[in-house]
């Protein structure tokens, strides 16, 4: 399998956090929708290696904001199972 070179041109800056300098990276970023999560991937982000902080640009969110719009492609998206626990506020032990 072969993994496509990409290109870094963008500076993000120091993280608004802690000041560190932001790196970039491609994230998984999950957003819920009407109760439903939805995982978008490969999102070219800046990352703050200190405290994990993100940011994506702006032309980046408003292609997030579109792709979330498509129910059509949502619906057509492969779908997981995911585990859900519910939190027990009366119980201290793990």
């Amino acid at each position: 399998m072969k993994i496509k070179n990409r290109k870094k041109e963008y500076d993000y800056g120091e993280c608004e956090i802690c000041n560190t300098s932001m790196e970039e990276k491609y994230i998984k970023q999950d957003f819920w929708i009407r109760g439903e999560l939805i995982v978008v991937e490969d999102v070219p982000a800046g990352v703050c290696p200190q405290c994990g902080e993100k940011v994506v640009k702006a032309d980046v969110g408003r292609r997030i904001t579109r792709l979330l719009e498509n129910t059509e492609r949502i619906a057509k998206a492969p779908k997981i199972s995911v585990p859900t626990i519910k939190f027990d506020k009366e119980k201290t032990e793990v």
